[in-house]
């Protein structure tokens, strides 16, 4: 058996007829690449934020050990 086709609901407030209707191919294609839009932004912010975490543990453990900081370190922990 195949999978039932995604459908939508749509609400007449005038008079409060509810219509579920299946989604037509160009809405599924849409719905599919927001959602691959949505999971390469997630995962962009995902690796810059662990690039960025990164950047403050090299930092501290610079200051920690009394090395040189880098101008992109000093400005992590300047913000």
């Amino acid at each position: 058996m195949a999978d039932p086709r995604p459908t939508k609901l749509i609400v007449d407030c005038s008079t409060g007829e509810r219509t579920v209707v299946e989604l037509t191919d160009e809405e599924i294609a849409e719905r599919e690449a927001m959602a691959a839009a949505a999971e390469a932004e997630r995962v962009a912010e995902e690796e810059a934020a662990a690039a960025l975490q990164a950047l403050k543990d090299s930092a501290k453990a610079k200051l920690i050990a009394g090395e040189a900081l880098t101008a992109e370190e000093a400005d992590v922990l300047v913000l």
